[in-house]
């Protein structure tokens, strides 16, 4: 693969310019798009089930990545060279899925900017939602007590509202009343309320329940900004399904204390995720139970995955995803039967506010969302119409969202954008 130019490696969260961190406003999309093209090309041409129905355009990507040829080729040769158990036997066989499955985790690690992998632990998990539960049962519940509160963000995705409902009611159950409080929302935007965030910790607040890319808006929730709100004490945890994959992820920068991701968004199989706890506020985690037999081929396929995304580099998937959905939210607001979900100020190709991290939901103004995904699938295109599992806070009408990736062609988003203006 290419080797990324000078001055692109590093991640750019695009902030709105009014802030010290990041006070340079984003690239033009075109440039961007023109700039990487060749990359593009190379990358899209991996992936076998695209080069098989070149008349679709596959525009889900959050609800599920496509995965290239490399993680399909790792695992055909795993099973068909080394397929055992993991730390069940001596043979080379099984002394080899062992050393991949730790493998894994180890690049799991590196690729979440581990800030402390000597005293850290990575779990592989089915995805995001066992992470998220493993967290719930088997480190919070055993660190409430009566009286104490749980900041559950109640607009994002239900995995991350679930598992913290369960904590309470498990603990109601032995006599333990806990509060779930509300993460504050910015009206119109989808983005946390930072200052009131920071007015409703309590002293009884012992955990926070974040998200790092809003899968219905599409924004980058600031997650840097929770720590300074909550002080230095309070766990976060932070579901980072629709980032990592899509962005480098500095874990170091975002003082968080465990992560979760669903491997399948980032290019892996199914079944796969993993969960990152820090283990330096409050006690190690200690997963409950036996282990039993771990996904094997899930491990070899999210080893892949990571090895892919590390040569293709996630700062350039970043660029491109993004001025993918800048084109996109362009086009958007420029035709009249529709309305964008989450920020209105950062529609627009100039925008120097904050832009959406690889996907964008909206809605017609006169076609219900699920009509109009049946209309656009006629016309080759593939999104998702319905209320993306977000939370009863969240949007009560569907909406469609199309969500990129790194072998999104700018096609796709054209053709996209003409089957939109035919019905405005």
């Amino acid at each position: 693969m290419t080797t990324p130019e000078p001055g692109h490696g590093r991640p750019d969260p695009a902030e709105s310019p009014e802030s010290p961190e990041f006070p340079e406003p984003p690239e033009h999309p075109d440039d961007v798009l023109r700039a990487l093209e060749p990359w593009h090309r190379e990358l899209r041409a991996q992936f076998p089930i695209l080069r098989a129905a070149p008349g679709l355009a596959y525009l889900d990507s959050a609800a599920t990545s496509q995965k290239p040829q490399a993680v399909l080729d790792a695992v055909q040769t795993y099973l068909t060279t080394a397929n055992a158990n993991a730390g069940r036997g001596s043979y080379p066989w099984a002394n080899r899925t062992t050393a991949l499955v730790e493998k894994a985790r180890q690049q799991v690690g590196e690729a979440l900017g581990d800030p402390c992998p000597d005293t850290s632990q990575v779990l592989l998990t089915s995805g995001a939602t066992e992470a998220l539960r493993t967290v719930a049962r088997d480190w919070l519940a055993d660190q409430l007590a009566d009286g104490d509160e749980v900041v559950v963000p109640f607009a994002d995705h239900q995995a991350n509202i679930t598992p913290w409902q369960e904590v309470r009611d498990l603990l109601a159950r032995r006599g333990i009343h806990v509060r779930l409080r509300p993460m504050p929302y910015q009206s119109g935007s989808g983005d946390y309320d930072h200052a009131a965030l920071a007015e409703a910790v309590t002293p009884r607040t012992r955990f926070v329940a974040t998200t790092h890319v809003h899968h219905v808006y599409g924004n980058d929730m600031n997650v840097h900004r929770i720590r300074a709100a909550v002080g230095p004490d309070v766990p976060i945890c932070l579901d980072a399904s629709q980032s990592v994959g899509h962005q480098p992820i500095r874990l170091d920068t975002l003082d968080v204390d465990f992560a979760v991701f669903s491997g399948h968004k980032a290019l892996a199989l199914p079944g796969t995720g993993a969960l990152w706890a820090r283990q330096a506020r409050g006690p190690a985690l200690r997963p409950a139970g036996w282990a039993g037999t771990p996904n094997t081929v899930g491990a070899v396929s999210l080893s892949a995955a990571l090895d892919w995304l590390r040569a293709a580099d996630t700062a350039r998937v970043h660029r491109w995803t993004r001025a993918l959905t800048a084109r996109l939210t362009d086009a958007l607001s420029r035709l009249g039967s529709y309305q964008v979900l989450g920020c209105r100020t950062s529609l627009a190709a100039e925008s120097t506010v904050q832009r959406r991290q690889s996907l964008v939901s909206f809605r017609h103004r006169a076609i219900p969302s699920g009509d109009l995904g049946f209309v656009l699938f006629d016309s080759g295109l593939m999104v998702r119409s319905d209320q993306h599992c977000q939370g009863g806070s969240g949007e009560r009408t569907g909406s469609v969202r199309v969500s990129t990736h790194a072998y999104t062609s700018v096609d796709e988003i054209d053709r996209l954008v003409e089957a939109l203006r035919a019905l405005d």
